[in-house]
Protein backbone atom coordinates (compact mmCIF):
# COMPACT_ATOMS: atom_id res chain seq x y z
CA UNK A 1 0.00 0.00 0.00
CA UNK A 2 2.87 1.95 0.73
CA UNK A 3 4.64 1.76 -2.72
CA UNK A 4 1.34 2.33 -4.47
CA UNK A 5 0.96 5.89 -2.43
CA UNK A 6 4.09 6.42 -3.50
CA UNK A 7 3.98 6.32 -6.88
CA UNK A 8 0.62 8.01 -7.24
CA UNK A 9 1.94 10.28 -5.63
CA UNK A 10 5.26 10.92 -7.94
CA UNK A 11 2.75 10.76 -11.50
CA UNK A 12 0.64 13.11 -9.60
CA UNK A 13 3.92 15.25 -9.22
CA UNK A 14 4.78 14.82 -12.93
CA UNK A 15 1.11 15.47 -13.87
CA UNK A 16 0.76 18.53 -11.89
CA UNK A 17 4.57 19.86 -13.27
CA UNK A 18 3.04 18.94 -16.87
CA UNK A 19 0.03 21.14 -17.01
CA UNK A 20 2.39 24.12 -15.40
CA UNK A 21 4.46 23.74 -18.44
CA UNK A 22 1.91 23.49 -20.37
CA UNK A 23 0.26 26.74 -18.98
CA UNK A 24 2.70 28.64 -18.83
CA UNK A 25 3.78 27.55 -22.80
CA UNK A 26 0.34 28.72 -23.26
CA UNK A 27 0.53 32.00 -21.55
CA UNK A 28 3.91 32.60 -23.06
CA UNK A 29 3.67 31.89 -26.80
CA UNK A 30 -0.02 31.97 -27.89
CA UNK A 31 -1.25 35.03 -26.01
CA UNK A 32 2.25 37.04 -26.18
CA UNK A 33 4.19 39.07 -23.40
CA UNK A 34 3.26 42.44 -25.06
CA UNK A 35 -0.66 41.85 -24.59
CA UNK A 36 -2.25 43.38 -21.16
CA UNK A 37 -4.38 40.32 -20.04
CA UNK A 38 -5.90 43.48 -17.78
CA UNK A 39 -7.26 45.19 -20.42
CA UNK A 40 -10.75 44.43 -21.82
CA UNK A 41 -10.02 44.74 -25.54
CA UNK A 42 -6.35 43.01 -25.07
CA UNK A 43 -4.70 46.04 -26.97
CA UNK A 44 -0.76 45.82 -28.33
CA UNK A 45 1.90 47.66 -26.10
CA UNK A 46 4.67 47.06 -28.11
CA UNK A 47 7.83 48.57 -26.21
CA UNK A 48 10.28 51.12 -28.33
CA UNK A 49 13.28 50.00 -28.18
CA UNK A 50 15.96 52.31 -26.05
CA UNK A 51 18.81 51.66 -28.23
CA UNK A 52 19.48 54.41 -30.73
CA UNK A 53 21.16 52.43 -33.50
CA UNK A 54 17.98 49.75 -32.97
CA UNK A 55 15.47 52.83 -33.04
CA UNK A 56 16.48 54.24 -36.21
CA UNK A 57 16.59 50.68 -37.52
CA UNK A 58 12.95 50.17 -36.47
CA UNK A 59 11.73 53.54 -37.72
CA UNK A 60 13.60 52.98 -41.38
CA UNK A 61 15.93 55.92 -41.21
CA UNK A 62 18.35 55.54 -44.19
CA UNK A 63 22.14 55.45 -43.81
CA UNK A 64 24.09 59.11 -44.95
CA UNK A 65 25.92 59.78 -47.89
CA UNK A 66 29.35 58.17 -47.83
CA UNK A 67 28.83 55.54 -45.56
CA UNK A 68 28.53 51.92 -46.31
CA UNK A 69 25.60 50.09 -45.87
CA UNK A 70 24.84 47.50 -43.56
CA UNK A 71 22.43 44.33 -44.03
CA UNK A 72 21.83 43.03 -40.45
CA UNK A 73 18.31 40.92 -39.54
CA UNK A 74 14.92 42.85 -38.58
CA UNK A 75 13.77 40.17 -36.57
CA UNK A 76 14.28 40.53 -32.74
CA UNK A 77 15.97 37.52 -30.80
CA UNK A 78 13.60 34.98 -29.92
CA UNK A 79 12.15 34.26 -26.90
CA UNK A 80 13.77 31.87 -24.38
CA UNK A 81 12.27 28.20 -24.19
CA UNK A 82 9.16 27.55 -22.08
CA UNK A 83 9.35 24.94 -19.54
CA UNK A 84 7.31 22.85 -21.76
CA UNK A 85 9.86 22.86 -24.51
CA UNK A 86 12.97 22.17 -22.35
CA UNK A 87 10.69 19.41 -20.82
CA UNK A 88 10.44 18.21 -24.49
CA UNK A 89 6.46 18.12 -24.54
CA UNK A 90 6.06 20.74 -27.01
CA UNK A 91 8.52 20.86 -29.95
CA UNK A 92 11.36 23.82 -30.12
CA UNK A 93 11.41 26.51 -32.54
CA UNK A 94 13.79 26.00 -35.41
CA UNK A 95 17.38 27.77 -34.74
CA UNK A 96 18.19 31.38 -36.37
CA UNK A 97 19.79 30.98 -39.83
CA UNK A 98 23.54 31.36 -39.56
CA UNK A 99 26.07 34.21 -41.71
CA UNK A 100 26.50 31.33 -44.11
CA UNK A 101 22.52 29.90 -44.13
CA UNK A 102 21.80 33.95 -45.50
CA UNK A 103 24.40 34.00 -47.90
CA UNK A 104 23.20 31.29 -49.50
CA UNK A 105 19.40 32.44 -49.14
CA UNK A 106 20.49 35.66 -50.87
CA UNK A 107 22.67 33.88 -54.09
CA UNK A 108 19.46 32.00 -54.91
CA UNK A 109 17.49 35.69 -54.70
CA UNK A 110 20.29 37.25 -56.75
CA UNK A 111 19.88 34.24 -59.43
CA UNK A 112 16.12 34.30 -59.33
CA UNK A 113 16.91 38.53 -60.18
CA UNK A 114 14.38 39.23 -57.59
CA UNK A 115 15.93 42.68 -56.72
CA UNK A 116 16.42 43.70 -60.51
CA UNK A 117 11.42 42.55 -60.53
CA UNK A 118 9.06 44.61 -59.21
CA UNK A 119 7.83 44.16 -55.76
CA UNK A 120 5.51 41.41 -55.86
CA UNK A 121 2.71 43.00 -53.55
CA UNK A 122 2.55 46.78 -54.56
CA UNK A 123 4.37 46.14 -58.02
CA UNK A 124 6.61 49.30 -58.01
CA UNK A 125 10.12 48.97 -58.33
CA UNK A 126 12.51 49.48 -55.20
CA UNK A 127 14.47 52.33 -56.45
CA UNK A 128 15.93 53.43 -53.02
CA UNK A 129 12.96 52.39 -50.74
CA UNK A 130 13.99 50.15 -48.21
CA UNK A 131 14.06 46.27 -48.77
CA UNK A 132 13.82 43.60 -47.13
CA UNK A 133 15.10 39.63 -47.88
CA UNK A 134 12.77 36.90 -46.52
CA UNK A 135 14.50 33.59 -45.63
CA UNK A 136 12.63 32.24 -48.39
CA UNK A 137 14.69 34.24 -51.00
CA UNK A 138 11.78 36.45 -51.66
CA UNK A 139 11.94 40.17 -51.56
CA UNK A 140 9.94 42.87 -50.66
CA UNK A 141 9.33 46.31 -49.65
CA UNK A 142 9.66 46.92 -46.27
CA UNK A 143 6.57 48.95 -45.70
CA UNK A 144 4.58 46.79 -47.94
CA UNK A 145 5.78 43.91 -45.74
CA UNK A 146 4.57 45.18 -42.49
CA UNK A 147 1.30 46.77 -43.78
CA UNK A 148 0.64 42.82 -45.28
CA UNK A 149 1.45 41.14 -41.95
CA UNK A 150 -1.05 43.22 -40.39
CA UNK A 151 -3.85 43.21 -42.19
CA UNK A 152 -3.57 39.24 -43.06
CA UNK A 153 -3.38 38.95 -39.14
CA UNK A 154 -0.18 36.35 -39.64
CA UNK A 155 3.27 36.20 -40.47
CA UNK A 156 3.26 34.15 -43.75
CA UNK A 157 5.11 35.08 -47.35
CA UNK A 158 3.21 36.79 -50.06
CA UNK A 159 5.04 34.64 -52.14
CA UNK A 160 5.12 31.03 -50.89
CA UNK A 161 3.20 30.89 -48.00
CA UNK A 162 5.89 29.98 -45.58
CA UNK A 163 5.31 30.57 -42.14
CA UNK A 164 7.65 31.63 -39.59
CA UNK A 165 10.37 33.29 -41.68
CA UNK A 166 12.78 35.66 -41.01
CA UNK A 167 13.89 38.98 -42.32
CA UNK A 168 16.68 40.45 -43.22
CA UNK A 169 17.44 44.58 -44.43
CA UNK A 170 19.43 44.01 -47.73
CA UNK A 171 20.02 47.16 -50.18
CA UNK A 172 20.58 45.10 -53.48
CA UNK A 173 18.13 47.30 -55.08
CA UNK A 174 19.45 50.58 -54.26
CA UNK A 175 22.62 49.51 -55.63
CA UNK A 176 21.46 48.53 -58.67
CA UNK A 177 19.41 51.63 -59.14
CA UNK A 178 22.30 53.85 -58.56
CA UNK A 179 24.16 51.96 -61.15
CA UNK A 180 21.80 52.24 -63.68
CA UNK A 181 21.09 56.19 -62.97
CA UNK A 182 24.90 56.34 -63.06
CA UNK A 183 24.74 54.90 -66.74
CA UNK A 184 21.69 57.32 -67.66
CA UNK A 185 23.58 60.26 -67.14
CA UNK A 186 26.41 59.23 -68.28
CA UNK A 187 24.98 58.23 -71.57
CA UNK A 188 23.39 61.94 -71.48
CA UNK A 189 26.48 63.37 -71.24
CA UNK A 190 28.23 61.83 -73.46
CA UNK A 191 25.07 62.34 -76.49
CA UNK A 192 25.91 65.98 -74.95
CA UNK A 193 29.64 65.47 -75.82
CA UNK A 194 28.83 64.21 -79.22
CA UNK A 195 26.11 66.27 -80.19
CA UNK A 196 28.33 69.45 -79.31
CA UNK A 197 31.34 68.55 -81.23
CA UNK A 198 29.04 67.90 -84.33
CA UNK A 199 27.61 71.34 -83.89
CA UNK A 200 31.60 72.45 -83.58
CA UNK A 201 32.59 70.40 -86.69
CA UNK A 202 29.63 71.76 -89.06
CA UNK A 203 30.72 75.09 -88.41
CA UNK A 204 34.36 74.59 -89.15
CA UNK A 205 34.72 71.80 -91.88
CA UNK A 206 32.86 72.56 -95.27
CA UNK A 207 30.46 69.26 -96.35
CA UNK A 208 31.13 67.24 -99.18
CA UNK A 209 28.00 67.07 -100.74
CA UNK A 210 27.01 69.84 -103.27
CA UNK A 211 24.09 71.46 -101.66
CA UNK A 212 25.27 71.28 -98.16
CA UNK A 213 28.39 72.87 -99.26
CA UNK A 214 27.03 75.85 -100.82
CA UNK A 215 24.57 76.22 -97.74
CA UNK A 216 27.96 76.56 -95.64
CA UNK A 217 29.59 79.26 -97.73
CA UNK A 218 26.03 80.79 -97.52
CA UNK A 219 25.96 80.49 -93.96
CA UNK A 220 30.17 82.17 -93.54
CA UNK A 221 29.06 84.90 -96.17
CA UNK A 222 25.75 85.90 -93.86
CA UNK A 223 28.03 85.58 -90.83
CA UNK A 224 30.48 88.18 -92.71
CA UNK A 225 27.35 90.15 -93.48
CA UNK A 226 26.30 90.74 -90.06
CA UNK A 227 29.79 91.05 -88.55
CA UNK A 228 30.46 94.32 -91.00
CA UNK A 229 26.44 95.85 -90.21
CA UNK A 230 27.19 95.33 -86.15
CA UNK A 231 30.66 97.34 -86.62
CA UNK A 232 30.12 99.60 -89.29
CA UNK A 233 28.56 102.35 -86.87
CA UNK A 234 32.08 102.68 -84.24
CA UNK A 235 35.69 102.84 -87.19
CA UNK A 236 35.65 103.77 -90.26
CA UNK A 237 38.67 101.92 -91.11
CA UNK A 238 37.59 99.16 -89.39
CA UNK A 239 35.23 98.69 -91.71
CA UNK A 240 36.52 99.43 -94.72
CA UNK A 241 39.32 96.87 -93.45
CA UNK A 242 36.33 94.47 -92.97
CA UNK A 243 35.34 95.63 -96.18
CA UNK A 244 38.37 94.28 -98.09
CA UNK A 245 38.82 90.65 -96.41
CA UNK A 246 34.91 90.59 -96.96
CA UNK A 247 36.19 90.91 -100.50
CA UNK A 248 39.34 88.55 -100.76
CA UNK A 249 37.30 85.75 -98.57
CA UNK A 250 33.91 85.67 -100.85
CA UNK A 251 36.21 85.83 -103.94
CA UNK A 252 37.70 82.95 -102.79
CA UNK A 253 34.21 81.17 -101.86
CA UNK A 254 33.27 81.56 -105.42
CA UNK A 255 36.38 80.55 -107.21
CA UNK A 256 35.95 77.04 -104.53
CA UNK A 257 32.23 77.14 -105.60
CA UNK A 258 32.86 77.63 -109.54
CA UNK A 259 36.19 75.33 -110.22
CA UNK A 260 36.03 71.68 -109.90
CA UNK A 261 38.56 69.52 -109.31
CA UNK A 262 39.60 68.35 -112.87
CA UNK A 263 41.84 64.60 -113.20
CA UNK A 264 44.65 64.37 -115.64
CA UNK A 265 43.22 62.79 -118.73
CA UNK A 266 44.66 59.16 -119.70
CA UNK A 267 46.02 58.03 -122.83
CA UNK A 268 42.23 56.52 -123.90
CA UNK A 269 40.77 59.80 -122.56
CA UNK A 270 43.31 62.19 -125.16
CA UNK A 271 42.53 59.66 -128.13
CA UNK A 272 38.62 59.96 -127.03
CA UNK A 273 39.10 63.98 -126.94
CA UNK A 274 41.06 64.31 -130.09
CA UNK A 275 38.37 62.15 -131.98
CA UNK A 276 35.84 64.79 -130.65
CA UNK A 277 38.40 67.68 -132.35
CA UNK A 278 38.06 65.65 -135.59
CA UNK A 279 34.44 65.06 -135.48
CA UNK A 280 33.79 68.78 -135.04
CA UNK A 281 35.87 69.69 -137.82
CA UNK A 282 37.40 73.33 -136.71
CA UNK A 283 41.18 73.94 -137.63
CA UNK A 284 41.13 77.60 -136.44
CA UNK A 285 42.82 79.14 -133.52
CA UNK A 286 40.00 80.94 -131.54
CA UNK A 287 42.45 83.57 -130.57
CA UNK A 288 44.10 84.42 -133.49
CA UNK A 289 41.74 83.43 -136.17
CA UNK A 290 44.23 81.40 -138.20
CA UNK A 291 44.46 77.84 -139.51
CA UNK A 292 46.18 75.33 -137.14
CA UNK A 293 49.33 72.88 -138.00
CA UNK A 294 49.62 69.85 -135.92
CA UNK A 295 51.70 66.61 -138.10
CA UNK A 296 48.65 64.37 -136.27
CA UNK A 297 46.25 66.23 -137.83
CA UNK A 298 47.59 67.96 -141.41
CA UNK A 299 45.03 65.69 -143.42
CA UNK A 300 42.13 67.12 -141.87
CA UNK A 301 43.32 70.49 -140.83
CA UNK A 302 44.40 71.14 -144.68
CA UNK A 303 47.21 73.82 -143.65
CA UNK A 304 49.98 74.78 -145.62
CA UNK A 305 53.45 73.30 -144.31
CA UNK A 306 55.07 77.09 -143.86
CA UNK A 307 53.23 77.86 -140.65
CA UNK A 308 55.11 75.62 -138.26
CA UNK A 309 53.29 76.54 -134.91
CA UNK A 310 52.48 74.08 -132.23
CA UNK A 311 48.87 73.06 -131.51
CA UNK A 312 47.92 72.78 -128.06
CA UNK A 313 44.52 70.28 -127.50
CA UNK A 314 42.87 71.03 -124.25
CA UNK A 315 40.73 68.34 -121.99
CA UNK A 316 37.99 70.32 -123.13
CA UNK A 317 38.07 69.27 -126.12
CA UNK A 318 39.54 72.84 -128.00
CA UNK A 319 42.59 73.48 -130.19
CA UNK A 320 45.11 76.65 -129.78
CA UNK A 321 48.37 77.45 -130.70
CA UNK A 322 50.68 77.02 -128.04
CA UNK A 323 51.94 80.93 -128.24
CA UNK A 324 48.61 82.01 -128.09
CA UNK A 325 47.37 80.27 -125.10
CA UNK A 326 50.35 80.90 -123.25
CA UNK A 327 49.84 84.95 -124.46
CA UNK A 328 46.64 84.72 -123.14
CA UNK A 329 47.76 82.81 -119.52
CA UNK A 330 50.31 85.52 -119.21
CA UNK A 331 47.83 88.40 -118.81
CA UNK A 332 45.42 86.42 -117.19
CA UNK A 333 44.50 87.55 -113.51
CA UNK A 334 43.44 84.32 -112.24
CA UNK A 335 46.20 81.61 -110.49
CA UNK A 336 44.79 78.72 -113.28
CA UNK A 337 43.32 80.10 -116.55
CA UNK A 338 40.17 78.81 -117.69
CA UNK A 339 39.69 78.07 -121.07
CA UNK A 340 38.60 81.06 -123.43
CA UNK A 341 35.96 79.29 -124.65
CA UNK A 342 33.90 77.48 -122.41
CA UNK A 343 36.15 78.70 -119.20
CA UNK A 344 36.51 75.40 -117.80
CA UNK A 345 40.10 74.56 -116.34
CA UNK A 346 42.19 72.28 -118.29
CA UNK A 347 44.96 70.01 -118.97
CA UNK A 348 46.77 70.80 -121.88
CA UNK A 349 48.61 68.49 -124.58
CA UNK A 350 50.94 69.20 -127.45
CA UNK A 351 50.07 67.80 -130.59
Amino acid sequence: MAMRKSLTTKGNKKLVIASVAFQDHITRTLLHLNVSLSDPLLTCKRKAPRNPQARERVEGKGLQYGQEEGEYVLDAAPPPLTLAQKMGLVASPAGRLTEDEWTQVKARSVQQGESAQPCAICKEEFCLQPQVLLSCSHVFHRACLQAFEMFSGRKCCPMCRREQYETRVIHDAACLFRHQSATRIQACWRGYVARKWYRNTRKTICPKDKRLRRKFFEAKLQELNDSFVRYCHTDTEAFLSDIDRSLSSSRRVFQQLERKHVPEPQENDWDRIQSQVIHRGVWDCPICLTALYSPSLTTQAGGSKQQRRRTVLLSCSHLFHQLCLEAFEAFTVDSRPTCPLCRSVYHKKLI
